[in-house]
């Protein structure tokens, strides 16, 4: 039993991250979500909506695990999709919709634009609209 124990110790001291790792990935966090709320300054939320019409071609942008449509200067939905980190560095987002909708729940994945290789998946959340205030 101690011979399995040692080497599982061994493994549990590999996962974790060092103290310049857990800085990195705090600046990373920090710098998505200043990106994000720059992305939505300006704009108010609306009522989620459980899905998208993908009649038109919309820009994406990722920050973290947050995905953002744009669909102008004036409305854009923002989406949770942990899992697809890789779009906000550049990676594609994957798709397949039979009802022509991009739909909560529906799965995604990500792929690198460079080598074509598979670099994550997700499932998506609700698409929160973000508007231009009426004045």
């Amino acid at each position: 039993m101690r011979y399995l124990i040692v080497p599982l110790l061994a493994m549990l001291g590999a996962c974790t991250l060092t103290p310049a790792q857990q800085a990195a990935v705090a600046r990373s966090d920090a710098a998505s979500q200043q990106g994000l709320a720059k992305e939505l300054a300006g704009l108010e939320p609306g009522q989620p909506v459980s899905c998208l019409t993908n009649y038109r071609s919309r820009q994406l942008k990722g920050y973290g695990s947050t995905l953002v449509y744009v669909e102008g200067r004036n409305l854009k939905y923002r989406v949770e999709a942990p899992g697809c980190e890789g779009v906000a560095r550049g990676d594609i987002l994957v798709t397949v919709s039979p009802t022509g909708q991009l739909c909560s729940g529906d799965i995604a994945r990500t792929v690198s634009q460079t080598s074509r290789i598979p670099s994550g998946g997700c499932g998506l959340g609700e698409f929160t609209p973000y508007r231009k205030p009426r004045s």
